[in-house]
């Protein structure tokens, strides 16, 4: 395993961290796969509270009761004042079975205008600091979906020793300023969603240009691509078996950084329109007037990548077995577009397909 320092605080990390969102039903796999890692020298571990349906803490927790080598632990808070926040993260403790959380994130701040109402008094990131002061927290990072510009200002106003953002070979060319500045002020950077919600290795042969080593899978050649930044300390990858341990540990094998003339080089098989993807990362669900909205993102994503709109009937009768009509039911309230964490135009686009039905 490859290990890089995060940001300034002197720990050695592994290149590829574990993300805890892809357990599947079995606690005893989900706890082997957990325990495999750490055998393969994986030592970042990454949960949530409300990751798969609210057990993945309590997955962790059984799998740290005996782990093989030392370890550090992220986790997050999405709550907005102090109170909230504390009685969040004695959950989380309690849950994981640890005395205090490495790296400790204030969670899916939006933009600049919601960071900023994260810091009022009596706000998370006060309660942060207040847990931080009797060792209950290590580290006080921030997981955000904000811009490059604003990812900046953050950034420079040095409040975090870390950041966790969204970061891929789909929307490299347009996320890479937040990555860079981050960088550029000594945070470690963690970059979630590499494979683009499954977006990546579903079209194999448009991200073909990713491989560079022979036998690599395209999953395997989307990580040692974020892996392989500079700016980049931890790649998380969202696990759940022991093989896919496996398989995502040895996409590090060899890492050797790419320069910035490769970079470029790269860079000019993403078309603009690539920053535009829905990830799928459902937070778009609960329509008021039930309409599955992430299935119809994925089949608008489809048409973004052919631009061919057919591919938006075709997505949706082969691999949803739904009809385009079901999107016409959108009545506009805004609801989706609120939670969205890419800030998509979710209604336009329903009525694009609504309009094939």
């Amino acid at each position: 395993m490859i290990y890089k320092t995060f940001g300034k605080t002197g720990k050695h990390v592994s290149a590829i961290g574990f993300g805890g969102m892809r357990f599947g039903s079995s606690l005893e796999e989900s706890v082997g796969a957990v325990r495999k890692a750490g055998e393969l020298g994986i030592n970042y571990f990454d949960t949530a509270p409300f990751y798969c349906d609210d057990k993945s803490e309590d997955i962790f927790g059984e799998a740290f009761r005996a782990m093989p080598n030392p370890f550090y632990v992220s986790t997050k808070s999405g709550e907005r004042t102090a109170d909230e926040l504390r009685r969040q993260l004695d959950k989380s403790l309690r849950r994981l079975g640890v005395p205090k959380i490495d790296f400790f994130h204030i969670w899916c701040v939006l933009s600049l205008d919601d960071y900023r109402s994260r810091l009022e008094p009596g706000g998370a990131y006060e309660g942060a600091v207040k847990a931080k002061a009797e060792g209950l927290i290590e580290h006080i990072c921030i997981s955000t979906h904000a811009n490059g510009a604003e990812i900046r200002i953050i950034a420079e106003e040095g409040r975090f020793a870390g950041i966790t953002l969204g970061y891929n070979a789909s929307n490299f060319p347009f996320r890479r300023e937040g990555l860079q500045a981050a960088h550029a002020q000594g945070m470690g950077v963690v970059t979630m969603n590499p494979l683009g919600g499954g977006l990546i290795p579903q079209n194999e042969k448009y991200f073909s240009f990713l491989r560079r080593n022979a036998g690599e899978s395209i999953a395997q050649a989307a990580l040692r691509f974020n892996a392989s930044h500079r700016e980049t300390t931890v790649t998380l990858a969202g696990m759940g078996t022991a093989a896919e341990v496996v398989e995502n540990a040895a996409a590090v094998n060899g890492l050797q950084e790419l320069s910035a003339d490769e970079i470029m080089s790269l860079q000019g098989h993403v078309g603009e329109n690539l920053n535009s993807l829905c990830t799928g990362c459902g937070y778009c669900a609960g329509c008021p007037e039930g309409i599955d909205i992430p299935k119809f993102m994925d089949a608008y994503n489809i048409y973004i990548l052919t631009g061919d709109a057919k591919e938006i009937d075709n997505r949706l009768k082969w691999h949803w077995n739904m009809p385009a009509k079901g999107a016409a039911r959108c009545i506009a309230c805004g609801q989706c577009e609120e939670k969205c964490t890419q800030h998509l135009p979710i209604m336009e686009r329903l009525k694009t397909v609504g309009e094939r039905g």
